[in-house]
């Protein structure tokens, strides 16, 4: 990749950047990601990514904007012809859980930006990204609730609210355990007692 990024068209500059982006937040704190440090992972100057972007603002937004687009796809496509939505939202769950053990410094980019102080255009991706699950998710939960897959009383903002946070929490103390691959072999176990939760054969 990196011999190839110094002739590419101005478009596949932009994916290789952002795939530096995301392949250094897997190996370091994406706080401490510079600009010269992406240039140097694509063997490029800095001069020629600021060609493509503006500042490191924008490749923040591009970034982030990278990793909605594919969540949010590759989400579609896991629930898709499934009729249960119980089901489904398994498929959502796992299907979330195999991009981030495939992208493993995503969620550390996520992170990240959420905890910043002050609104900027990455972090509005982010907020982006978890409203369009979130309402995706809700969905799927009406959906379980009308078929009596799911418990009619079920609160679904709870319910929402609860399944992503079952999500984070894996996926941190996967970080913590520097394990990021373990998420795969803890989520099931973890998903069956979420949906002991909230299922109408209780």
């Amino acid at each position: 990749m990196q011999n190839r990024a110094k002739h590419l068209p101005a478009d596949e500059r932009r994916a290789v950047t952002v795939q530096a982006v995301v392949d250094l937040a897997a190996q370091q704190n994406p706080s401490e990601i510079t600009t010269a440090a992406i240039a140097r992972h694509m063997n490029v100057t800095q001069g020629s990514l600021f060609r493509h972007f503006p500042n490191k603002d924008a490749i923040w937004r591009a970034v982030m904007q990278w990793v909605a687009e594919r969540l949010l796809a590759r989400i579609e496509r896991s629930v898709q012809d499934i009729e249960s939505p119980v089901a489904a939202m398994q498929a959502m769950f796992m299907s979330h859980i195999d991009f981030v053990a495939e992208h493993p410094g995503v969620p550390r980019m996520l992170f990240g930006e959420l905890q910043r102080a002050e609104t900027t255009p990455a972090k509005r991706m982010v907020q982006i990204l978890i409203q369009r699950y979130g309402l995706r998710l809700h969905a799927l939960i009406e959906e379980g609730k009308a078929q009596r897959e799911l418990d009619a009383d079920l609160d679904a903002e709870a319910a929402v609210t609860l399944f992503i946070g079952t999500v984070q929490g894996l996926v941190m103390q996967s970080l913590l355990a520097g394990d990021v691959a373990s998420i795969r072999r803890d989520a099931p176990g973890v998903f069956a007692i979420y949906l002991r939760g909230v299922s109408s054969a209780r």
